[in-house]
């Protein structure tokens, strides 16, 4: 309690300081008519000031949504010159209501709704568990478990939600019967949770993303900024590594020694209580998991090749690189949310009831993601409107060459930093994407690396973060002590980080993923052999 009103005093100070000195300098330039009508901060260093704010109190309060807000409420007085009727206008009006109105965000939210709604369903029919069953009968050794572990994490990339919860339920059975502890578990399951649906076009996390770029080229950024997202790809090459030579390090070794040498997988941590899931249905078979996934994808593919003009006379790369993601998604997760529907009723795994059931749960489940992302436009809104592009894209054209080769890594850090305190990815590309592209437009050439960078750094600190809603489902998904999974976890995501700072810095200067994204993999694996020869010669002399 005495920490909660300590913060919360802290900030309604940050809060009253920001507003108190910002209306005294709007008031010492006067109050003539001219000034009435035009931002008397436009094109200027307090254009940078809402999204600083919102990044100040998350770091303060821990609290994205409540960050965000206040935020938006900074960029309207700005704008209005401290009047309290232009800033509810603007903020509201021009800010939240404009930016939920605008056609392509509604067709995200209608995407985000409708696959919350195919999650629910999903796991209501059973096919995780069946899943489970299946693999149980048919993997014998630890390396075997755990690559059937990272396999079906990176088949799910739907969305990390979505993946948490599958996994977990179907490979817990499999990972004790195979003697890995429930903290390998949770970290594997969490590994391939963001950092996998960062990297996946079809997917919630590539909505999200192209929806914070103007002109319909989100999509197009989001492919291109694959094979700079180091941190998400040297992941996935540093699980499998531990997977195939059994090497681990920092607390996880003590975990995994006394689940393979005594058949302890908890350690001695207080083991949870094993709930049913949700997906416990006894009509489920492997194929009710299965198919919505494909049907989904393709639907998706279909439908944003659709939006591209594939069926107009575009080729397959052209009508890809032209899809409309709002449009392509939303209409794919409608066309497999019908057969999804209609399959479960004939299949009969669910009644007409359960399944009208899922509608208000999947919506419900989907309300987070949808704050964020209605407060992350509203804030962009608020900074484009005191000319924050025109105002950074100027500052830039007059900085050293040398010093913009190293923004990449810096941006890594950044967001890493603020995905860490305030546990969303999602809020921290709400905030620094627009900045991002305002530094480095999509013409320059460490464009996509920069936002790539704003990626990969926002996914790293929500891997590391103990309040981040992933790392608490990963938890969850593999019944492991929360505080054991972050612990456990730790050293291995700042490994991976580490490796991708390096290769962010290298990339400022090389700017080429075939050259870069090589350089970063190696480095992993040079990591993880020294590592491995460590581990080895400790283990030798013990």
């Amino acid at each position: 309690m005495r920490r909660s009103k300590r913060r919360l005093i802290a900030t309604a100070a940050v809060c009253m300081i920001f507003i108190a000195v910002f209306a005294v300098l709007a008031f010492a330039e006067g109050t003539d008519g001219a000034a009435e009508d035009a931002p008397r901060f436009y094109k200027t260093i307090w254009s940078l000031l809402p999204p600083v704010i919102a990044i100040a109190l998350a770091l303060i309060t821990k609290e994205v949504y409540t960050s965000l807000f206040i935020g938006i409420i900074a960029g309207g007085l700005l704008y209005s010159n401290f009047r309290f009727e232009g800033t509810l206008t603007h903020a509201f009006n021009d800010g939240i209501v404009a930016s939920v109105a605008d056609p392509y965000n509604v067709g995200i939210l209608v995407f985000l709704v409708i696959l919350g709604i195919i999650v629910m369903l999903m796991n209501k029919a059973g096919g995780s568990a069946a899943f489970g069953r299946w693999a149980a009968t048919r993997i014998k050794t630890r390396a075997g478990a755990q690559l059937a572990t990272i396999a079906l994490g990176v088949l799910i990339f739907i969305d990390d939600y979505f993946n948490c919860l599958t996994v977990g339920s179907v490979m817990r059975p499999v990972s004790d019967k195979s003697k890995i502890s429930r903290a390998k578990l949770a970290y594997l399951i969490d590994a391939t949770a963001a950092p996998v649906c960062i990297i996946a076009p079809v997917s919630s996390w590539a909505a999200a993303v192209s929806s914070y770029v103007e002109e319909g080229n989100g999509l197009q950024l989001f492919i291109k900024a694959i094979p700079f997202n180091f941190y998400a790809l040297l992941t996935i090459v540093m699980m499998v590594f531990l997977a195939i030579t059994g090497i681990d390090f920092g607390p996880m070794a003590k975990h995994e020694r006394n689940a393979k040498e005594k058949g302890d997988i908890f350690s001695g941590m207080k083991k949870l209580a094993e709930t049913a899931d949700e997906g416990s249905n006894p009509k489920g078979k492997v194929i009710d998991l299965i198919l919505p996934i494909v049907v989904l994808i393709v639907c998706c593919i279909i439908g944003m090749i659709y939006s591209g003009g594939f069926f107009e006379g575009s080729n397959f790369i052209e009508a890809f690189s032209n899809a409309d993601a709002s449009v392509g998604l939303m209409l794919g997760s409608a066309v497999t949310l019908v057969i999804t529907f209609f399959y479960y009723l004939i299949r009969r795994v669910l009644t007409f009831k359960q399944i009208a059931e899922c509608i208000p749960e999947g919506f419900k489940s989907m309300v987070p993601a949808i704050l964020i992302l209605t407060f992350a436009w509203s804030l962009k809104a608020m900074t484009d409107s005191l000319g924050a592009k025109e105002y950074v894209e100027m500052i830039v054209k007059g900085s050293a060459g040398t010093f913009q080769s190293f923004l990449p890594a810096i941006i890594f850090l950044i967001a890493c930093l603020l995905s860490f305190a305030t546990g969303t990815s999602w809020g921290t590309f709400g905030i620094l994407i627009p900045i991002t592209l305002s530094v480095f437009p999509l013409t320059h050439p460490l464009g996509v690396v920069c936002v790539s960078a704003c990626m990969a750094g926002a996914v790293c600190g929500d891997h590391c973060s103990p309040i981040s809603d992933t790392t608490i489902m990963a938890s969850a998904g593999a019944q492991c002590d929360h505080v054991t999974h972050v612990s456990t976890q730790l050293p291995y995501a700042l490994t991976a980080a580490a490796v991708s700072f390096v290769t962010y810095v290298i990339a400022g200067f090389l700017p080429k993923a075939a050259i870069t994204l090589p350089i970063g993999i190696v480095l992993m694996v040079l990591t993880m052999l020294v590592v491995y020869f460590t581990r080895r010669k400790e283990k030798a002399a013990a």
